[in-house]
C-alpha cells in the first residue's frame, strides 16, 4: 500500500496515472461510484489509480467547522486501496493550498506530480481558490494538459450519497440507514481504557471502555447492537464478538463525560484494557434513558442484552 502525505512523498519517476480526487470521508456508497469509475478507467488505460484526499477536512480551513470524521485517515486509506487504489495521496489542506487557483492545482497537482491522464470526481466536485474550479474547469484543464476529466453523480433512488447525510443519521441514532449509505456498519476505534468499573462490579456486565478521539461522529445517545473487534488479531484467540453497545454519559450515575462501552456478549473473561478495539454499530435498541435506581437499570439492561442478542443472531443466519 502507497501512500503520500503532501507532493513531496510522490516519487520523481512516478509516471502517468488516473486520479480521483474527494475527501472521501466515510468512503461511502457514492465514494466507491467515484472510485469504481477510475478503476475501470485505469485498467482500460493500463495505469495505477491514484486517490487524492485532503487532511483536516476543508471545512476547518475554510469556515472554521470541523465535520464530525467518519473514517478516521488511516481508515480511510485502507479503504480507498481496497476499492482498488494504487496508491492514496493526502496533501495537507492548509491555507496555502486553498489559495491556489484552479489553474495553479491542476498544474502542481495534477500535471506536474501526478502525471494525470484521466481525473475522476464527484459531479458538484469544487476546487481552487474561492472553490472558483468545477467539473467544467477541470475539462478545460485537461484538454490544455492531455487528461480527461469525468463528474460522476452520487445519487441513490433519486437521492444524493453524502457524507453530511450519513453524518445526520447517526447523530439521530439510524445506524441501519446510515449503513445503508455507507455501505457497511458504521465503526469507531481506540484503545480500551479504565472506567467506573461500574459494569464489572455493580451491573453484572464487565464493558470495554473507548478512548475515541474528540473529532469521531459517535451516534447519538442510546443502547445498540453491533459487533466488537480486535484490530490487532492474537494467534489462536477470538478476536470479534456480538455486543451491547451504550453510547452516552450514564444518567442514572449522574454522568457528565460522554462515553461509548461495549459489553461482549455473554463473555466477562475477556481481558481488553490497553488494546486497539473497534466497535460497529448495526441497530438501536432504545435511547438513552435515567432509571431511579440500579435494580431498575439492571432490569433494562438486561432486556437491552436480550434483544441484541436476537438482532445479531438474526444478522449471522442472514449472512449465511
Amino acid at each position: 500500500m502507497r501512500r503520500w502525505d503532501g507532493l513531496g512523498e510522490i516519487p520523481a519517476d512516478w509516471g502517468r496515472s488516473v486520479v480521483a480526487i474527494g475527501v472521501f470521508d466515510g468512503v461511502h456508497r457514492g465514494h466507491r461510484t467515484i472510485l469504481g469509475s477510475a478503476v475501470a478507467r485505469g485498467r482500460d488505460l493500463g495505469l495505477p489509480v491514484v486517490v487524492v484526499t485532503f487532511d483536516p477536512h476543508p471545512e476547518r480551513v475554510l469556515r472554521g467547522i470541523t465535520p464530525p470524521v467518519l473514517t478516521p485517515m488511516g481508515r480511510r486509506v485502507e479503504l480507498l486501496v481496497e476499492l482498488g487504489a494504487d496508491a492514496v495521496c493526502v496533501l495537507p489542506f492548509d491555507k496555502e493550498l486553498s489559495g491556489l487557483f484552479p489553474e495553479e492545482f491542476v498544474r502542481r497537482v495534477l500535471v506536474d506530480a501526478l502525471g494525470a491522464a484521466a481525473v475522476v470526481v464527484g459531479e458538484d466536485f469544487r476546487f481552487g481558490h474561492r472553490a472558483a474550479g468545477d467539473v467544467a474547469a477541470l475539462t478545460q484543464s485537461g484538454m490544455e494538459f492531455g487528461f480527461t476529466a469525468n463528474g460522476v453523480g452520487l445519487v441513490s433512488e433519486g437521492e444524493a450519497i453524502t457524507s453530511t447525510r450519513v453524518r445526520g443519521l447517526l447523530g439521530e441514532g439510524d445506524v441501519a440507514a446510515a449503513a445503508e449509505l455507507l455501505g457497511r456498519p458504521h465503526r469507531v476505534s481506540g484503545k480500551i481504557v479504565h472506567g467506573a468499573a461500574r459494569g464489572r462490579e455493580l451491573l453484572g456486565f464487565p464493558t470495554a471502555n473507548m478512548d475515541l478521539a474528540s473529532d469521531i461522529a459517535v451516534p447519538g445517545d442510546g443502547v445498540y447492537a453491533g459487533w466488537l473487534s480486535r484490530l490487532e488479531p492474537v494467534l489462536g484467540q477470538d478476536s470479534r464478538w456480538p455486543a451491547a453497545i451504550s453510547v452516552g454519559t450514564n444518567p442514572t450515575f449522574d454522568g457528565a463525560e460522554r462515553t461509548v462501552e461495549a459489553y461482549a456478549l455473554d463473555r466477562e473473561d475477556l481481558e481488553l484494557y490497553g488494546s486497539d478495539m473497534a466497535v460497529e454499530f448495526t441497530a438501536r435498541i432504545r435511547g438513552q434513558e435515567r432509571f431511579d435506581s440500579v435494580d431498575e437499570l439492571i432490569v433494562a439492561m438486561r432486556r437491552d442484552v436480550d434483544r441484541c442478542r436476537e438482532v445479531l443472531a438474526a444478522e449471522v443466519d442472514d449472512s449465511v
